[in-house]
């Protein structure tokens, strides 16, 4: 294991910023990085299970093959390199043939989560201006709801759609891959929402070291791993952390095309011998609510566990420490970041449980108030990345956007975070989710975390709700188990039972049961609209009077 400080150290003085790529920043090629420089030996690029019981194993040779004729397929129907191809397609090999394809011929790849409606689909494609959308039969309906969509592309079209394997076998196996630039985008990424309207960015060729880095160090992803990230490539934590950072490594990645469940992620961590696994929260929290089921699948099984989107919960770092007898680390990062907040699986450094982590290397990150200055440890402030002294920020802003994330030589990141005196760094809240009742300041997760130790929760959204006493008073929305029943008993058990693991001002004076909370498609929770619903109700009600 690498020592922290002189991982860190490396990064301060510029060293190692190109080592895990093949040539130059001024001269990149994303599927070159990413399969033309694994493709001599016959290596592993993909392990792929099907919904249906169907598996498949593609090596980095046989997808350099198939990226050449999509991307001769592209190239004949007047596509360039810098323009969009949209994917609207699940986890299956044409997903990795298109996301290559498109970056053979130097063009960006713009992902659509499965799960969207025509309207979050058509919001897309008309920013990104989309020369063609690949997607498969399941999905095709949609988009004749979408005004002015691109041309289709689609797996076993039918009508008059052009059908993807036809039209690549009409294709010659051979295209020379288009330079770009390390400044030249390769991705068109859209925020997950949580706040508010996606905004759209640009991710450049220059980002990807930084995804090798966050998988070797805080992942510590290493060639004798067998590795599985659960997030879907709709996303970026998916299209960054297991397609593009995997595979510039040359190392195997896994899909399985199916919702998630249970069973599914028991079943495909033992038929592939997982050993390093990562995913979300809500992911972890599930397969906490059933370890009864999964822990006698998985005790053993892994080595190393990383989660991103949302803090865990100390309940779930308890049960896979002593449940699974593993490691599960919390990482931090944003759609416009990458993970730069982590505890690292393979650099040395203390673990300080509920924390987030350190700087990644090749980033310094820092806590600031209001007028930009850094805070010592101890007080709350924005997490902010010092972009003079971090060699792998590649964050260039949001396309045909003006943003206030620049300010001072710093990018702002919205977060409210707190230093610790060990040098690592908690997280707190969104800073608009940070609640403040009768003068005193309240993170949401604290709360959060306290109500999910209670054997009766499975998940829990806490905000502040307006009150003309106290500016807002604490309010949980809670999630149970099956077999509790909601009611004011266990509102006044729950009540209690946070008060006495935090203190008499954090404590939720109201909670509210509900069967799901609202969540991006990529899972993370939008307390936004859980607030926004609150303060209708007090609007209501005070022109009600």
């Amino acid at each position: 294991m690498r020592d922290y400080p002189t991982a860190a150290r490396e990064f301060d003085h510029g060293r190692a910023i190109q080592a895990s790529l093949a040539g130059s920043l001024e001269a990149l090629n994303a599927c070159v990085e990413c399969c033309d420089r694994h493709a001599q030996a016959e290596r592993v690029a993909l392990y792929w299970e099907g919904s249906d019981g169907r598996s498949a194993t593609w090596t980095f040779s046989q997808l350099k093959d198939e990226a050449a004729r999509f991307a001769n397929f592209l190239h004949s129907r007047g596509v360039r390199p810098g323009d969009c191809v949209s994917g609207l397609l699940p986890r299956t090999p044409e997903l990795l043939i298109t996301i290559l394809g498109t970056w053979r011929l130097g063009a960006v790849y713009q992902p659509l989560f499965t799960a969207f409606g025509p309207k979050a689909i058509e919001h897309r494609v008309k920013i990104a201006g989309s020369r063609l959308l690949v997607t498969d039969a399941a999905n095709r309906a949609k988009l004749d709801e979408v005004e002015q969509a691109p041309p289709v592309l689609c797996i076993g079209a039918a009508g008059g759609d052009l059908d993807f394997w036809t039209e690549l076998e009409r294709q010659p196996a051979a295209f020379e891959p288009v330079m770009r630039s390390g400044e030249d985008p390769f991705l068109l990424m859209f925020t997950s929402g949580t706040t508010g309207l996606p905004k759209p960015l640009e991710v450049p060729l220059k980002a990807i070291p930084a995804f090798v880095g966050y998988l070797r160090d805080a992942v510590g992803l290493r060639p004798e791993d067998s590795f599985w990230n659960l997030a879907d490539p709709g996303w970026a934590y998916g299209l960054y952390y297991a397609v593009t950072g995997p595979l510039a490594m040359g190392h195997a990645t896994t899909f399985y095309e199916g919702a998630f469940s249970v069973e599914s992620t028991c079943r495909i961590i033992r038929k592939y011998a997982i050993t390093n696994l990562a995913g979300s929260p809500t992911a972890y929290r599930l397969l906490l609510a059933a370890k009864d089921e999964a822990t006698p699948l998985l005790k053993g099984r892994l080595r190393a566990v990383s989660s991103a989107g949302e803090p865990l919960t100390p309940e779930v770092i308890r049960w896979f420490a002593e449940g699974l007898g593993t490691t599960i680390h919390d990482h931090y990062g944003q759609t416009e970041l990458g993970m730069v907040l982590c505890n690292h699986h393979d650099l040395a450094h203390p673990v300080r449980l509920g924390a987030a982590g350190f700087a990644v290397p090749g980033h310094r990150v820092v806590v600031l108030d209001e007028a930009q200055r850094e805070l010592p440890p101890g007080q709350p402030g924005i997490l902010a990345v010092d972009m003079a002294r971090s060699p792998l920020f590649w964050f260039p802003g949001y396309r045909g956007m003006a943003t206030k994330s620049f300010v001072g030589g710093y990018y702002l990141s919205g977060d409210t975070v707190e230093l610790n005196e060990d040098g690592s760094i908690s997280f707190v809240g969104r800073s608009d989710d940070v609640i403040t009742t009768s003068g005193y300041r309240v993170g949401p997760f604290d709360v959060e975390s306290a109500l999910i130790e209670h054997p009766a929760v499975i998940e829990a959204a806490v905000i502040g709700k307006p009150d003309p006493d106290r500016t807002e008073l604490v309010k949980a929305f809670v999630v149970l188990h099956a077999r509790y029943q909601p009611g004011a008993e266990l509102a006044d058990e729950l009540q209690q039972y946070v008060r006495k693991r935090l203190s008499a001002h954090a404590y939720p004076r109201e909670i509210e049961f509900v069967a799901e909370l609202p969540k991006t498609p990529s899972g993370k929770i939008q307390r936004f609209l859980l607030r926004n619903q609150e303060i209708a109700k007090a609007q209501a009600a005070t022109a009600a009077h």
